[in-house]
């Protein structure tokens, strides 16, 4: 790739993210070429917001490429307060290989990535998610085989899910709608590049308060919770303006009859979307969660390998039957 650090889908071309959601396939369809890959290198994971998919895909990731990983509680660093992120980079730097780093502040993940001479992915950030946005879209190539012209569909909270579910169908020609309440959109900046790099790639970026046109047509039907972390207390008032919003069957019938669900998890069963839909033959959920463990090799792989390991091409990659 043209970066050495992995902190938003905004910071790279086109053909970089095509070309991580296509070694992303290869290692997925052939794990054992690449198990030495990582040989003894070490990922420093700092978690200032817990997960179950992120830590597991992360930790089980690591080995599975032949490397080790070293879990970082918020009470071993407390970033900021009991050190620096300027201070815990430059250490990190000359014990391990990479870093992941899963926060609050956006901010604080481009500080990481910095100070620290070695590469820095983004596990998440209350700006983007860019780790699940490569597994959403390995998940839809998957289902669909094909990325450019796919209607995606986000119902819900203008989050971080929703930024980096645009700036990725920015970079691959899909046509992705964003259903929101009023007070609820993704950010003017953040929709502001996914419109403009959207009008390079063929694909689009929209914005409505209406999920039945966002759903209308739609390949692919997403949602995400409504109160995220951070946002317990407001959870009760968000609930009531998100309600219209739930991800029901009546409302999936609207989309295509081949349409898929997605959901980044965890599931509020019952609030963003019904046992009908998450339960369907259309939700892809389970694959969707297992992908980023592929997406997430793949993205480790290209980051944190040596000089000595060559990895295939984009032009290889396509010549061993890879579209």
């Amino acid at each position: 790739m043209t970066n050495k650090d992995f902190l938003s889908i905004k910071d790279f071309f086109p053909s970089d993210i095509l070309y991580l959601l296509i070694l992303a396939r290869q290692i997925k369809a052939h794990p054992l070429s690449y198990c030495d890959a990582l040989k003894r290198e070490t990922l420093a994971m700092i978690f200032e917001k817990p997960s179950l998919r992120t830590r597991v895909s992360f930790d089980v990731g690591i080995q599975q490429l032949g490397g080790f990983s070293l879990y970082l509680s918020p009470a071993e660093i407390n970033l900021g307060k009991r050190e620096s992120v300027y201070d815990v980079a430059k250490n990190l730097e000359r014990m391990v290989q990479g870093i992941m780093i899963r926060t609050f502040a956006h901010e604080t993940a481009e500080q990481m990535a910095q100070y620290a001479c070695i590469p820095v992915i983004n596990g998440l950030t209350d700006y983007c998610h860019p780790c699940q946005a490569m597994a959403d879209y390995l998940t839809m190539w998957e289902a669909k085989g094909n990325l450019e012209g796919l209607k995606v569909a986000f119902v819900g909270d203008g989050n971080n899910v929703a930024h980096s579910l645009m700036f990725a169908g920015a970079q691959l020609g899909a046509h992705v709608w964003v259903a929101t309440p009023e007070d609820h959109q993704p950010s003017a900046e953040a929709f502001e590049w996914a419109h403009a790099r959207s009008t390079e790639t063929g694909g689009s970026c929209n914005l409505t308060y209406d999920p039945r046109m966002a759903v209308e047509g739609a390949d692919v039907v997403y949602t995400d919770v409504w109160t995220s972390m951070g946002q317990e207390e407001d959870a009760q008032r968000r609930e009531e303006e998100f309600r219209p919003y739930q991800v029901n069957m009546p409302l999936f019938r609207h989309a295509k009859p081949d349409a898929i669900f997605l959901h980044c998890l965890p599931a509020r069963r019952g609030k963003e979307v019904t046992d009908e839909v998450i339960d369907s033959p259309h939700s892809l959920v389970f694959q969707q969660a297992e992908n980023r463990l592929h997406a997430q090799k793949a993205i480790m792989l290209d980051l944190m390998k040596s000089e000595f390991v060559k990895l295939p091409t984009l032009m290889e990659l396509r010549e061993m039957g890879h579209p």
